[in-house]
């Protein structure tokens, strides 16, 4: 599989600032989509692209999704398609809603409940009980988790790379607060019409403000499109 080797940025990014190298991977449509209007997403890439996401987990330290991804598709976070070590499992979850017997909290792989003080005592011992690691952490301005603490905590756990895999809402979050180092986009030649966008709205003033990506490949992966680069910063 073609995938940009990264670990000389890694290893770069994490003796600077002590903080993990940001990866954000999604799969949409040739129309932006990354869902149908009902939130189904099942499947847009093809099998070769599926194999080429377990790929980038097993090369992560940690993979992460935002809790309407946990409670919308319930994944499993683990690496099953390709051989490799399952990554830590994150679940950033600002309202604590997220479902105890969901796949990604069973025993097996360690996982993270990212929480704001609020969160419900009672349950954060119901999660701790499965073993599952609650991060309490600094709400930002709109009372959300603050994924620069997040950050901050994680590479306090010498966590080096961090794949982000969705939903939308954690996607624009990292990239509105350039947070993200490295972006995987795969691109399926369909055309879904009214959907759920992979990126919301990200308002600028200028121009030059927008995200570009510099080391750029571009290659075929089954009959999708794989865009790979870094973030120019």
């Amino acid at each position: 599989m073609n995938i940009g080797d990264y670990r000389k940025e890694i290893r770069s990014k994490f003796s600077r600032t002590h903080l993990p190298f940001v990866t954000v991977k999604y799969a949409q449509t040739l129309d932006g989509k990354i869902a149908t209007r009902t939130g189904d997403s099942r499947w847009i890439s093809s099998p070769s692209s599926r194999r080429l996401a377990h790929r980038l987990r097993s090369i992560h330290q940690a993979v992460l999704v935002g809790v309407n991804t946990i409670i919308q598709d319930d994944p499993q976070l683990n690496v099953r398609l390709v051989k490799g070590k399952n990554p830590i499992r994150i679940v950033v979850d600002s309202r604590f809603r997220s479902p105890l017997q969901a796949k990604a909290f069973k025993r097996g792989t360690k996982t993270m409940l990212a929480v704001t003080p609020k969160a419900n005592k009672r349950r954060i011992r119901d999660f701790e009980k499965k073993g599952v690691e609650i991060l309490i952490l600094k709400k930002n301005k709109t009372g959300q988790v603050d994924l620069e603490d997040l950050l901050r905590k994680l590479g306090e756990r010498n966590v080096r790379s961090l794949l982000v895999e969705g939903g939308s809402k954690i996607i624009t979050s990292f990239l509105k607060q350039k947070l993200v180092d490295r972006m995987v986009i795969v691109i399926a030649p369909l055309i879904i019409g009214k959907g759920i966008r992979g990126i919301e709205s990200v308002r600028t003033r200028k121009a030059g403000d927008l995200a570009s990506l510099s080391s750029l490949k571009i290659y075929e992966c089954g009959n999708d499109v794989i865009l790979d680069g870094l973030i120019r910063k």
